[in-house]
């Protein structure tokens, strides 16, 4: 397989990108009731440098995102044009945007979701952490196990989603199905513990997923992307045998005619976890044959080893991308890279939106 360097343009299938320098999806939580605003356009145009953005995670519907405070979906026609504005802004600097698409699942407390009702996933197994509510912090809700029906119905959500996210202009669409959210929760054992169609062997387990990419490819001609995380632990997830289950995804998506997979390493606390895949891009490698973006972890010398060796076509960025906009053209020039300050990664009410958010150079 051919090397690349970081500054090399990248073909897809309809288009090119100018560098495999991407833009990692990030949540910063900066929406207006799930709308997204001029601001946020002008936070993506000032990082269109990138060889692809991948916006941030964003709901399919209002009983997908009971995860997050100011989130953006893309589920009504608000939505849908206040994205258009930020694929124009994006588009008029030269980039290229895939929308990420997500559903939270059991990831969600019930004061978030639309009249508090149980959040969904495949099994009715709760997940581990808190979240930021109107109320402070607060453990997850206790979620219900999904009915075929609903298992359809959002199936079809993804691809309602994926149809506005072509009527607003975008490049593609990415399935989130990473980060313990609701189509890793099917993939996994620890949180599906159906005896369906959509449960008990890891074939059954790929079923939701495979479902959405053919909806999403069946109702709209965009390029499909899927960012997975085999080696992720965030929520409680857990799976008896990543190796099979992760493994038989891969070679299962090869065949699905994706644009590419998106695979995120082992974050540093999961890191020599027993279980664990220490490396998942080169173990996705050895299964996938297409398209590989490597995310999680990488600096510039990382990025340019990844790429040489040929594990990978492009790298994502997620951290420096905050307080880099322009990261590719820094990291082209080697020159010292600034670090975000964490403390307004996300839109906080009563601070200023534009802190931390569009106010780096």
């Amino acid at each position: 397989m051919p090397t690349a360097t970081l500054f090399e343009p990248l073909a897809f299938e309809h288009f090119e990108v100018k560098n495999r320098v991407f833009m990692a999806p990030m949540t910063r939580l900066r929406a207006d009731g799930g709308v997204p605003t001029e601001l946020m356009a002008e936070y993506y145009r000032q990082r269109a440098g990138a060889g692809l953005i991948v916006t941030e995670c964003t709901a399919v519907s209002d009983t997908s995102m009971g995860t997050y405070i100011n989130a953006p979906g893309m589920f009504n026609d608000a939505q849908e044009h206040g994205w258009s504005r930020v694929v124009d802004a994006v588009h008029g600097a030269g980039g290229r945007v895939f929308l990420q698409l997500w559903h939270a699942g059991r990831v969600a407390h019930r004061s978030l979701m639309p009249e508090q009702r149980a959040p969904l996933a495949p099994s009715a197994i709760s997940g581990v952490g808190e979240l930021h509510t109107l109320d402070g912090k607060q453990p997850l809700s206790e979620p219900g196990a999904m009915t075929a029906e609903e298992i359809w119905q959002v199936v079809a959500e993804f691809a309602a989603a994926a149809r506005r996210a072509e009527s607003a202009g975008f490049d593609g669409v990415e399935l989130h199905a990473a980060f313990g959210y609701l189509i890793e929760q099917f993939l996994t054992s620890g949180a599906n513990r159906r005896q369906d169609e959509y449960g008990g062997s890891a074939a059954k387990r790929r079923r939701f997923l495979l479902d959405i990419i053919d909806a999403v490819q069946g109702q709209c001609s965009l390029p499909v992307g899927v960012k997975l995380s085999p080696s992720n632990t965030a929520h409680g997830i857990e799976d008896v045998d990543r190796i099979e289950t992760f493994g038989a995804l891969f070679e299962e998506l090869a065949g699905c005619g994706l644009a590419y997979i998106h695979v995120m390493q082992p974050l540093e606390h999961d890191r020599g976890k027993p279980g664990l895949i220490e490396d998942t891009v080169t173990f996705a490698r050895r299964c996938f044959p297409a398209t590989i973006i490597a995310n999680g972890g990488y600096d510039r010398t990382k990025a340019a080893l990844a790429l040489g060796s040929a594990v990978c076509d492009a790298v994502s960025f997620g951290t420096l991308f905050i307080a880099n906009p322009e990261l590719p053209a820094k990291l082209a020039g080697h020159d010292q890279l600034a670090m975000p300050d964490f403390g307004t990664v996300y839109g906080v009410p009563g601070n200023p939106p534009e802190l931390g958010y569009t106010d780096y150079s």
